[in-house]
């Protein structure tokens, strides 16, 4: 949990905004990485254009190069251990019915596009495709923290797991104007997605019941 106010336990809007701020930073960052990307002092101008200056001064320049070491050697070094930890900490939610469901879904949206073919650059395709792995991954960071504490932030992560496929639905009923997509591959897609669109709205509701429950109302 952030440590501005580590005394107060945030909900779901204090998580919000948070992420919110999160996500105006990892913009920017991929900004200044598109656009210094072939520049040889690439990681100290992005540095200062970000406000990292602990990494401008000598020790911050061992530790860039000490980590970028790290991904300089073999392939598969430390992978059994990489591994263990990974299964640690997502045993949990990947058993979730809710994940699996999404996470399915984005498996079965790229076996359609294989099927179907020419759908690899199709803009609504892709932004269907990804919409759908976002809201698995957010269902993930959802699911994945179970700590009291974090009640706030499960919620914000299930809002944008339910914006995203959100996103879904709307790009799956253009996708179904503007491809040759059948009747029966749109009726599964369409109601796969509104069987986890429903899945985060219940869940969501119990998080918030639960919120309640300990803390009462805001």
């Amino acid at each position: 949990m952030p440590d501005n106010e580590p005394e107060k336990i945030w909900d779901e809007y204090d998580w919000e905004r948070f992420l919110q701020q999160q996500d105006r930073k990892t913009e920017r960052y991929m900004e200044l990485l598109e656009k210094y990307i072939d520049d040889p002092n690439r990681d100290q101008i992005i540095a200062r254009e970000m406000g990292w200056y602990h990494l401008l001064d000598e020790a911050g320049k061992n530790w860039v190069e000490n980590v970028d070491s790290l991904f300089d050697e073999s392939e598969f070094a430390g992978t059994e251990d990489v591994e263990s930890l990974l299964n640690d900490k997502t045993e949990g939610f990947e058993m979730h019915p809710l994940y699996q469901a999404s996470f399915a879904l984005t498996v079965w949206i790229d076996q359609l596009f294989d099927e179907i073919g020419d759908l690899q650059n199709h803009p609504t395709a892709v932004k269907l495709a990804t919409q759908s792995a976002i809201a698995s991954a957010k269902l993930a960071a959802a699911l994945s923290d179970d700590d009291v504490d974090e009640i706030g932030m499960t919620i914000a992560y299930l809002k944008r797991a339910l914006k995203a496929i959100t996103n879904s639905i709307e790009c799956a009923v253009q996708l179904k104007k503007e491809v040759n997509l059948s009747s029966e591959r749109y009726a599964t897609l369409v109601h796969r997605l509104f069987q986890i669109r429903d899945g985060v709205v219940s869940l969501m509701g119990e998080f918030r019941s639960e919120w309640r429950r300990r803390f009462g109302e805001n």
